[in-house]
């Protein structure tokens, strides 16, 4: 996610022409991949890397999970941008002094132009930048956590679950595909149009798919399988965002997730699941949503609600059967450092 929670320009006046013209989702231009072979350049190896996110953006929220999941903290370290950004991208001014303590940089463009010295496009999150030199390696939002479960499974915890396992890759990637287009980008879509019929289009897309969703999720506790899967993962980084800015904000106000109680309780299932809900940061979701898209919110005013105490309700969803983690176990509590604070959590 570039500047607005998407992955654009990371000048902020750029902030106001959404909603004046019409949206379209860049590809990440650095897709270089960390394996286990090394093929580009970049090898696994612990330590050498740092996950750069905001808790604010649903693409990095992605990561945090599969991070937690899988217990890389020991060997991916995380740095976390506050949720507003300045005219040079994505800023580090949570950390003393308004410098990442392990990369030394205070805006996250430094590391992309470390990595290609003219660069004058998007900086978006999630980025994982390599330590010793001070490069950016990707920011693929799409393959990073596919790499994170099949290349740096050497580093990974005693007891991780397998979230992209071989016999359900083909059925988990269309149900990745579908959720991609009309959900996860097509709230973006719907919030950033520039006409009405642009606006209809994604509004019923999106209202279609998760009618679809609620219908598939009825009787099964997961998206595919009976375990939980990068599916699910992509999944509920929409889902946890949707009454508190997608409703409202972006104008996905059929209904709010609250009122379908299939999706409602499949979503408080995953958010009370260990690795999950404790990644999530409503705080910094809420402040970035409603003060960087000046061009839909010009007051900049961040609304009080929703009331969050509903999620951690109770689900009854474990009556469906599945298991969380199949043959694994969860994860252990947040590293103090990684604990959300109580502004960002029911």
């Amino acid at each position: 996610m570039s500047s607005p929670a998407t992955t654009p320009a990371a000048d902020p006046s750029g902030n106001a022409e959404y909603g004046h013209k019409p949206f379209k989702r860049a590809r990440s231009h650095f897709a270089d991949r960390i394996t286990k072979d090394g093929r580009d350049g970049w090898p696994v190896e612990s330590g050498r890397y740092r996950l750069v996110v905001s808790r604010a953006c649903p693409w990095a929220g992605r990561a945090l999970i599969v991070r937690r999941l899988l217990g890389l903290e020991d060997a991916l370290s995380l740095a976390v941008t506050d949720p507003l950004q300045d005219d040079r991208s994505w800023r580090f001014t949570l950390d003393a002094d308004g410098v990442d303590p392990v990369l030394g940089i205070r805006y996250l463009g430094e590391a992309y132009r470390a990595r290609e010295k003219e660069y004058d496009g998007g900086i978006s999150v999630p980025a994982i930048v390599d330590v010793p030199s001070g490069e950016l390696v990707t920011n693929d939002y799409q393959q990073l956590t596919l790499d994170l479960e099949t290349q740096w499974t050497g580093l990974q915890r005693a007891g991780a679950p397998d979230l992209y396992p071989e016999r359900l890759r083909e059925e988990i990637d269309e149900v990745m595909d579908a959720v991609y287009q009309d959900v996860n980008n097509g709230v973006y879509r719907a919030g950033f149009a520039s006409t009405q019929e642009e606006y209809a289009e994604a509004y019923r897309a999106l209202f279609r798919r998760l009618d679809w969703l609620s219908e598939r999720l009825a009787g099964r506790r997961y998206l595919v399988g009976d375990t939980l899967t990068e599916a699910d993962v992509r999944l509920f980084t929409t889902l946890v965002r949707f009454d508190a800015v997608y409703h409202g904000h972006f104008k996905c106000n059929r209904e709010k997730l609250t009122e379908d109680p299939v999706l409602w309780a499949y979503a408080r299932d995953l958010y009370q699941t260990p690795g999950f809900g404790d990644t999530v940061d409503f705080d910094h979701i809420k402040r970035h949503y409603y003060q960087v898209h000046t061009g839909i919110n010009p007051t900049g005013i961040v609304p009080l609600g929703p009331d969050l105490t509903g999620w951690l309700s109770p689900h009854h969803r474990e009556e469906l059967g599945g298991r969380p983690f199949g043959d694994g176990t969860p994860p252990g509590p947040p590293p103090a450092a990684e604990v959300i604070g109580p502004a960002g959590r029911p």
